[in-house]
């Protein structure tokens, strides 16, 4: 046997199919936490009962996202432009939903008007241009054609609102939308946050806006958006639907199951922390509503699968005849790939138009979509070009750190109390039932592997390497962790080699997702890339209240308990060199447990802060490296007083 031969083993090869076992693992604790949700939702049978749903779904959904920035502000919104349309004008605003946080938009005015009027807040989905897509014009012209005023806005990362807008050289650092969204998504997360904290914030405001308005009837407010933009309408409708008189989310409701089958990862702002933990699903967003008019739309070709679409909306119409509404609630499709059509703009307009004005839109009106930079509220297209000190999450995240360190400061708690509810407490654990596969030697080293449970549904496995001169002694361990596990093993051969050399055995523990238990790429992008399977199950592990680096550091622990089984070593003064990601498995699981004597750590990060404060980072493996809410109690500096620690670089 050679290095190559050992890299090349796979248990599946002789044993156990376990390329899969990670995905499967995930996939069913959904399921069963799906199952409850449908039992909970099955069993509301009384306009009270589903009273009491909204209010347990409004909550758990802000705790999940960490609840929402001060609305309390002013708004200082004010009219930069006007550009006249047919039957109609537009008028550039740029309002503040945050200090110094510019919301550009556009609210679009019929002729005529006399009195307080309907509006819509339109929330744009994933175009680069936002408000000023042709596409998005002309949902908004038909609305305004159907007599209703609407508001359209650009979200962050779009339109004029792009976070990492280089004014000098007039180009992104980071590129715009979904890209933007989750290189500053991320870094919310370590702080107890979710992105969608501000997306749904800056609509808020943007509902705000449209009350401040004289020309505005404040109790005839509905909303509307596809994609992204339905995605922010669901955030309204779960955190805030008493200020919406009628709903028309489009092109993204279906259900967590369906879209969990499918092989995209969530952009940032879809992943709300615990959602599916809490049993909650997208019949609750439709369900927060009740029994005001809701009009699902939706096309059959999309990404968002049409099947989980119609099964919500099925199960969903059941609570407005529970409460006397049943026509108020309905489901529109037309034939098409992932937009918002013309037939459900119009479908919109009349849907709108009939509860929120009483009135029958003329559905012969034609839109003529404006040239883009015509309706710019900033000359250069972008806030950051020319708006002093513009925020952006970025910005806020660093506000929320420095809150954070300064609570952490005079808190005087054991973070390991924290810790180890998030990295051990639920999990399904019994005998580990260990298999030791196969043996062989290397280069003087005698090499044994094993397959063992560290939960009842999951499998990790682990090299141990010991000098072949040192057989029939009982060995302390080093233990391993490398990014690529024991796929990684020739390139550390040397420093395998000095360790047995010393006295020691080395194990290369596969921890979930790692080396030989890497799960099949299940879309197009390399594992550990932005929406690569990796970030993908993560993902769905973030709705499952859970983090994909508290899984595998439960596993580091268990496979120190494994050491206790293990023929010829002993799991007393256990060592860990870890280097890359893995560094933090190794520094959270040496705090939770007396069998680690020391940690190395070679070319790791070494803080969340200091991640969490940097503009640009390497985004490769990122959501691997993420305990959801860590920096509210601890940094990882914070740790080196638990267990001796050393750093060093590969260079």
């Amino acid at each position: 046997m050679d290095w190559a031969d050992a890299e090349r083993w796979t248990p599946q090869s002789w044993f156990y199919d376990v390329s899969d076992v990670l995905i499967r693992h995930i996939y069913e604790r959904s399921r069963r936490a799906f199952e409850e949700g449908d039992a909970a939702r099955d069993a509301l049978t009384t306009p009270k009962a589903i009273v009491d749903r909204q209010r347990y779904v409004r909550e758990r959904f802000l705790a999940g996202i960490g609840g929402l920035p001060p609305s309390d502000t002013p708004l200082n919104a004010r009219i930069v432009g006007t550009v006249p349309g047919d039957g109609f004008r537009i008028e550039k605003v740029i309002f503040e939903s945050r200090p110094q946080a510019y919301v550009t938009a556009h609210l679009y005015l019929p002729d005529g008007l006399s009195a307080p009027e309907a509006a819509v807040l339109f929330l744009c989905g994933h175009h680069r241009e936002a408000k000023h897509h042709p596409e998005y014009q002309s949902v908004c012209q038909t609305l305004v054609r159907a007599g209703m005023i609407v508001l359209a806005q650009d979200p962050v990362g779009q339109g004029e609102r792009l976070g990492y807008y280089d004014p000098e050289t007039g180009i992104p650092t980071v590129n715009w939308g979904t890209t933007e969204h989750d290189h500053a998504g991320a870094q919310c997360l370590p702080l107890g946050d979710g992105l969608a904290r501000y997306f749904l914030q800056d609509a808020l405001r943007g509902l705000d806006y449209l009350a401040s308005r004289p020309e505005v009837d404040p109790a005839r407010i509905g909303i509307t958006g596809n994609s992204g933009g339905g995605t922010q309408t669901s955030l309204v409708l779960l955190a805030a639907a008493d200020r919406i008189a009628a709903a028309a989310p489009t092109t993204f409701i279906m259900d967590r199951e369906s879209y969990q089958r499918t092989t995209g990862a969530q952009d940032a702002e879809q992943i709300w922390p615990g959602f599916t933990a809490a049993g909650l699903d997208h019949e609750d967003i439709l369900l927060a509503l009740c029994p005001k008019p809701v009009q699902v739309q939706a096309v059959t070709g999309d990404f968002f699968p049409i099947e989980g679409t119609r099964r919500t909306a099925e199960r969903a119409r059941r609570h407005w005849v529970t409460c006397g509404a049943g026509d108020a609630f309905r489901l529109v499709e037309d034939e098409s790939d992932h937009r918002y059509t013309s037939r459900l703009a119009k479908e919109a307009a009349r849907f709108f138009a009939r509860y929120l004005r009483g009135t029958e839109p003329d559905d012969r009106v034609s839109v003529r979509p404006l040239p883009p930079e015509t309706l710019w509220c900033t000359t250069s297209g972008q806030v950051r070009g020319e708006l002093e000190n513009a925020r952006f999450p970025y910005e806020e995240n660093l506000d929320r750190l420095a809150d954070a360190a300064q609570r952490r400061s005079v808190s005087g708690d054991d973070p390991r109390l924290w810790l180890y509810d998030r990295v051990a407490v639920g999990r399904n654990f019994e005998d580990m039932n260990p298999r030791y596969l196969f043996s062989g030697e290397i280069d003087g080293l005698r090499l044994q592997s094993c397959l063992w449970r560290p939960q009842v549904d999951l499998f990790n496995l682990g090299y141990l390497f010991r000098a072949s001169a040192r057989d029939g002694e009982t060995l302390p361990v080093t233990m391993a962790l490398w990014d690529d596990g024991t796929r990684a093993v020739r390139s550390h051969a040397s420093v395998i080699q000095e360790i047995c050399a010393s006295g020691r055995a080395v194990l290369v523990p596969d921890t979930s997702g790692v080396g030989a238990l890497l799960p099949r790429s299940i879309n197009g992008h390399p594992p550990h890339a932005l929406y690569g399977t990796l970030h993908k199950l993560a993902c769905d592990l973030l709705f499952l209240d859970d983090d994909l680096l508290a899984l595998r550091t439960f596993e580091v622990l268990r496979a120190a308990e494994m050491l206790e089984h293990w023929p010829g070593v002993h799991a007393e003064g256990i060592e860990i060199l870890a280097s890359g990601r893995h560094g933090i498995c190794g520094r959270l699981a040496a705090a939770l447990s007396d069998a680690f004597a020391r940690v190395t750590v070679v070319d790791g990060p070494q803080s969340w802060a200091e991640w969490v404060s940097a503009r640009h980072y390497d985004t490769t493996g990122i959501y691997e490296t993420i305990l959801r809410g860590a920096l509210n109690h601890f940094d990882l500096p914070d740790l080196l007083s638990v267990v001796p620690f050393s750093s060093e670089s590969s260079e």
